[in-house]
């Protein structure tokens, strides 16, 4: 399925799975199959090129499923993965020949304690040094408590929009995340059903204002669990339009993706998806 296209737009987080398929205890699981094929197709469909394959938490550390599709699609996949803190630099080594860039700390539904992760000192340095990052998914009004916890110096991306209390400046989520300069710090324009029912075009804007178009990606969240209802994938890249406006498309659907996953910034024009 290797394709030609010149123009590169990235769908920044989507995750794949098997029906039935979770670690034990999982609070989801998933009673229907989210394949990889499936969402090419309704990726090429919308005009998009290449994709951020996340691991997702019911999951675990299992990351068979990304690593499997990375390794088919190298040049157009990259992906982040759910490890232990303890995992060996030889295991990193491994996931990043295949095209992953970061480790996802989705602590959503549960504590938000950082101890274990906030000593995990030989980890913080092998991202570093590999040039990763930690992707941060939260609890609304949560991230405050847990972004100081991490190096200050390490890449961070941040889940579906940081999920606010408020849509304002004032607000605290906003406030860490605009005062994080001395590491890079993304936030991902998806899962506007996640924000407990702030307005995601407004939330978009002041991410924007606050921490300027090259912090923004975007990603689908397909296939949506939980709220599959709202897997409509061409509406969910429309609605970028709608959040930042077409002159900022290609930055957060091109530029921005491709220097954090692909660590490049030799990247095609993106014209607004069809």
């Amino acid at each position: 399925m290797e394709m030609s296209a010149t123009v590169v737009r990235v769908d920044s987080h989507f995750h794949v799975f098997e029906a039935g398929v979770a670690t034990s205890g999982a609070r989801y699981v998933p009673g229907y199959p989210a394949p990889l094929d499936l969402w090419w197709r309704y990726a090429e469909s919308a005009g998009v090129s290449h994709g951020v394959l996340v691991q997702p938490s019911f999951l675990g550390t299992d990351n068979r499923l990304v690593l499997e599709s990375l390794a088919a699609y190298p040049e157009r996949l990259r992906g982040v993965a759910v490890v232990h803190p303890a995992v060996t630099g030889e295991v990193l080594a491994q996931m990043n020949a295949v095209g992953v860039r970061g480790v996802r700390l989705n602590l959503v539904g549960g504590s938000h304690d950082m101890t274990q992760w906030a000593h995990a000192h030989a980890l913080w340095d092998q991202l570093l040094a590999m040039d990763w990052h930690v992707e941060l998914h939260t609890d609304p009004g949560c991230l405050p408590a847990v972004l100081p916890r991490l190096p200050s110096g390490l890449p961070v991306v941040v889940d579906h929009m940081g999920k606010p209390l408020e849509v304002r400046a004032g607000d605290a989520t906003i406030s860490i995340l605009r005062s994080r300069r001395r590491g890079p710090v993304s936030v991902k324009l998806s899962g506007a059903y996640r924000l407990a029912g702030l307005d995601p075009r407004g939330l978009a804007r002041l991410l924007l204002d606050e921490l300027g178009p090259s912090a923004l990606l975007w990603g689908s969240d397909w296939p949506c669990t939980n709220h599959e209802d709202q897997a409509d994938y061409a509406a969910l890249v429309e609605s970028l339009t709608r959040w930042v406006g077409a002159d900022l498309l290609n930055a957060v659907l091109c530029v921005n993706p491709m220097r954090v996953y692909w660590g490049t910034g030799d990247v095609v024009e993106s014209p607004p998806p069809p």
